[in-house]
């Protein structure tokens, strides 16, 4: 028998909704207003859903996972699934992963990151000397203020009255001065693991998941690693692309419409609320509508006439990305799906990306294989590399030089660290840009993160998930509250839909 669902109730008129982008924000949103009985159309300019979570192939059978690679907070999906009163699995599968990350450090220094934190802190006692003490303290103290601030600054709104009036809200505000939370997160981590400055980089890694800067980021950030050594890092069967999969899947199931290859041109406003939105094709009139576009291009060419919140606009943008995607005619034991190639000097990596807009001569490596949980991804004895190196966001940059000198750098350091020449071993090719990026997702200047959380009111100054001009107009996705990676997007869906049926 299939499953019996109920439709929430709300005292919101139905009105349709439309939605601009098929992005994993813009799919979840349009799964949670389609269960709450909204009539949702989801209008998208490319030729399939997914937005950064797209897939692709390249020839010779590699198949890659485009952009999110990182899996963490696995019920937010499965959330949405239960909400529709379906079962998660029959949709949608995940495992936990054990290890999470291997690193390799500049002085040759190997690191396995395990599942389990105490068996993590033992692996940092023997290889870095740190005491595994000090690495559960600071494990605990980042799952103790997780607790006590997600729910204020990840599942409601800042931008609402009532989420300050909260004992919730006050009882985070409060902790953080205990947690220690105040300064920036590579203060935060010199403060904990000083001797040793290989782990200070190490935890400093963790701001680049928001696209930010250890040393300007505030400490609030240092509460990331407990997603992967107290909650779990995750990788979907069959890849990162399963969850945009799944979501369409159901979303179907429950009458969404979508249009692909029609990009929405204008949001049509009257008298102080939203009416519609045209298109290439046609105009359709709708009662409420879903930016999960980028928030500066949604005002820059969606809205033209209306005033737009430029000191929000303005905020200074979070790093991109330089993707390499490789097939490599080998198969390499000792990685693992997620590794890193740590650079000599993290602090002049940062400088060049948020100070001089550049990329240094010594980058940190990223390195995805997902041929080792999903072997169809590469030929047999083949691997299939996505290899990101962190950079500033399109400023006009020569990104073609600078691809250029990075490939090259990027090879020096995996030649340094695996003791092989890995160009010859290149058998198909991509690289994405930041200009290219901005093109093929809308993202402003290719900011994977749109603003940066570069400084201590960061979250205060993103975008809400409404406007405070235009009635009926929303916004979810990594440009504005909570921010961007799959959690915080699925998030932004999640108050978005609230705030729709709580109207």
């Amino acid at each position: 028998m299939a499953p019996v669902f109920r439709k929430k109730t709300s005292s919101a008129p139905k009105l349709p909704v439309a939605i601009i982008g098929a992005g994993v924000a813009g799919l979840a949103a349009a799964v949670r207003l389609a269960v709450a009985g909204h009539a949702v159309t989801v209008f998208e300019a490319g030729p399939t859903f997914g937005g950064k979570m797209h897939q692709f192939t390249l020839p010779g059978g590699y198949r890659f996972d485009a952009g999110p690679s990182l899996f963490t907070l696995p019920q937010l999906v499965d959330d949405i699934f239960r909400l529709a009163h379906r079962e998660p699995t029959e949709y949608f599968r995940y495992e936990r992963l054990d290890p999470i990350t291997k690193y390799f450090f500049a002085d040759g220094t190997r690191l396995t990151a395990w599942a389990d934190a105490a068996k993590f802190a033992a692996e940092v006692e023997a290889q870095l000397g740190t005491p595994a003490a000090a690495v559960t303290r600071f494990l605990r103290r980042s799952g103790q203020a997780y607790e006590a601030t997600a729910g204020t600054f990840l599942h409601k709104s800042l931008h609402k009255a009532r989420t300050y009036l909260s004992p919730e809200t006050l009882k985070a505000v409060a902790a953080l001065p205990q947690l220690g939370l105040l300064g920036t997160m590579h203060q935060r981590h010199e403060s904990a693991f000083g001797p040793d400055p290989r782990l200070v980089q190490l935890f400093d890694r963790y701001a680049t998941y928001n696209g930010s800067d250890p040393y300007q980021a505030p400490a609030t950030l240092s509460m990331i690693p407990h997603l992967e050594h107290g909650i779990g890092a995750f990788y979907p069967e069959g890849g990162i692309y399963a969850i945009a999969e799944s979501l369409v899947k159901l979303a179907l199931e429950f009458g969404v419409k979508f249009r692909y290859r029609e990009a929405v041109e204008e949001i049509i406003v009257a008298e102080g609320r939203v009416t519609g939105v045209r298109t290439a094709q046609d105009v359709y009139d709708f009662g409420r509508v879903v930016s999960n576009m980028d928030v500066v291009p949604t005002y820059r060419r969606l809205l033209p006439g209306q005033p737009a919140p430029e000191r929000t606009l303005s905020q200074p943008r979070s790093s991109s990305a330089l993707i390499f995607y490789w097939g490599i005619a080998r198969e390499f034991l000792e990685l693992d799906l997620h590794n890193i190639f740590f650079s000599a000097d993290y602090q002049r990596e940062f400088q060049a990306i948020f100070q001089e807009k550049t990329v240094a001569d010594d980058v940190t490596v990223y390195v995805n294989i997902t041929a080792k949980k999903t072997p169809a991804d590469a030929p047999a004895g083949h691997e299939n590399w996505f290899v990101m190196v962190n950079v500033p966001h399109d400023q006009g940059q020569d990104w073609a030089a600078l691809a250029q000198k990075t490939r090259a750098a990027v090879l020096r350091k995996l030649h340094q660290a695996l003791g092989l020449d890995i160009e010859p071993l290149i058998a198909a090719e991509k690289v994405w840009t930041p200009p290219g990026i901005a093109a093929d997702t809308s993202s402003f200047g290719g900011a994977l993160y749109g603003s940066s959380s570069n400084n201590a009111l960061a979250a205060f100054l993103r975008h809400p998930n409404f406007s405070g001009r235009l009635e009926g107009l929303y916004f979810c996705g990594g440009s504005v509250h909570p921010g961007g990676g799959i959690p915080l997007c699925l998030l932004s869906a999640k108050i978005v839909s609230s705030l729709i049926n709580d109207a």
